[in-house]
């Protein structure tokens, strides 16, 4: 079809934009945008597509803004049951790491999901990538990490490749065994690192090799953070993940600056995520290398914190800036990328533009899909949004409602209802 009359097409084009050079949307004023086959085979004004294309089946998209699906690459979409009760524990004035030392936190989701059937994690997933989807999220990356056993972790994975197979919204799987100590293993971390690296992280392999040979491998993630794993335990968890050819990601300095993103950086991780402690050292070293650094501002936001990710310094550095939600169960249940856009623009000063792009082709840089995703460009997937706004600087300006009208992907009109 050929989707014309934009107000503003947003084609986001080009490589994934680092430092102060983030926040380029190549706008296309009265854009339209040609698709063929899931995929975009010409970008351009309007009047020059009507003319080249006369025949094609049309779609209006009747002066509004036309742009890239949101990519969202760091969530924890797949859990069961909630935990409402820690949070009003937090607001009577328990920290983070005190309900996790308690047995609560991740350990808490941990306990429900390891009872959960194969079946009960797909019905309460459902609902949020219908919600993810309806507010402009068209890929997402989704990690394991509920299980801590292998057993949980391979349904858990299971689940997110059948996720994905139904569609629309598409997943990029990541296995996070190392989310935190399980109950087995407490007072053990190291045993419990030697269990992930001798036994666990083989037997996903082994299962992938058997049940889907040709795709291509998840990433592997390490919580690297006080009272889940030292700069040690995630270095050797992921040089072995890294030998059995999986890509990498890292969880750090969501409290305490451990050195993790550094690590990130030396080991050629594809992203390293929350980065609200981090050094202007660790700032450097991600700078000078191509980790994507993902932002995570619904976090500190659910957490009622004060500091967040310092994107300025990124930028500054000339680092690759990414944004996501974070979507959890007991931090940030939310999977809206419009309202992290919001919270960027507020609490990390970046501009409307430089959030868009850091919610689309530097998200998907973060997962390696920005050859395919993340702009508006010929020969990239269809994946498209139509607000209903004619300025691009809503996005960010307002909040606590859903600009999307209409959600493409793959070149199919997808269904909203909720």
């Amino acid at each position: 079809m050929l989707l014309h009359s934009a107000s503003q097409l947003l084609t986001i084009a080009g490589s994934p934009q680092r430092g102060r050079d983030l926040g380029r949307l190549g706008i296309i004023r009265d854009g339209a945008v040609l698709i063929r086959d899931g995929l975009i085979e010409a970008v351009g004004t309007s009047p020059e597509l009507r003319h080249a294309y006369p025949h094609e089946e049309t779609l209006d998209a009747a002066g509004h803004v036309v742009m890239p699906g949101f990519v969202d690459p760091h969530t924890h979409l797949l859990w069961v049951g909630d935990r409402a009760a820690e949070f009003e524990m937090r607001l009577e004035g328990k920290t983070y790491l005190e309900i996790l030392a308690a047995g609560g936190g991740i350990l808490s989701t941990v306990r429900l999901t390891r009872q959960a059937s194969l079946q009960q994690l797909l019905d309460e997933t459902h609902p949020r990538l219908r919600d993810m989807l309806a507010h402009g999220t068209t890929t997402a990356e989704a990690k394991t990490g509920y299980g801590l056993q292998t057993e949980t972790e391979l349904r858990m994975l299971q689940a997110l490749l059948l996720l994905d197979a139904e569609g629309p919204l598409e997943i990029a799987p990541t296995f996070l065994g190392a989310h935190a100590i399980p109950p087995e293993y407490k007072g053990d971390p190291d045993g419990y690192t030697d269990h992930l690296c001798s036994e666990m992280l083989p037997a996903v392999h082994r299962w992938l090799d058997e049940h889907v040979p040709n795709r291509p491998l998840p990433f592997v993630d390490v919580f690297c953070e006080t009272g889940a794993f030292s700069l040690e335990q995630s270095r050797k968890i992921l040089q072995v993940a890294k030998a059995m050819g999986f890509s990498l990601k890292i969880h750090a300095d969501e409290f305490d600056n451990l050195g993790g993103a550094s690590l990130a950086a030396e080991l050629g991780a594809v992203s390293a995520d929350h980065l609200v402690k981090t050094s202007l050292a660790d700032i450097s070293a991600l700078a000078h290398s191509d980790t994507v650094a993902v932002a995570l501002p619904c976090t500190p936001f659910g957490l009622a914190e004060h500091e967040y990710t310092p994107a300025q310094a990124i930028l500054a550095a000339g680092g690759l800036l990414a944004l996501a939600t974070d979507l959890n169960p007991g931090t940030a249940w939310g999977g809206n990328m419009q309202f992290v856009i919001a919270l960027a623009c507020r609490y990390m000063r970046l501009t409307p533009a430089q959030a868009i792009v850091a919610a689309t082709l530097n998200a998907a840089a973060a997962i390696n899909r920005s050859d395919t995703i993340g702009s508006l460009e010929p020969g990239k997937q269809a994946d498209l949004l139509i607000l209903n706004i004619a300025d691009y600087r809503h996005l960010g300006y307002r909040f606590a409602t859903n600009l999307v009208q209409t959600v493409i992907k793959r070149g199919e009109v997808a269904s909203l209802q909720l």
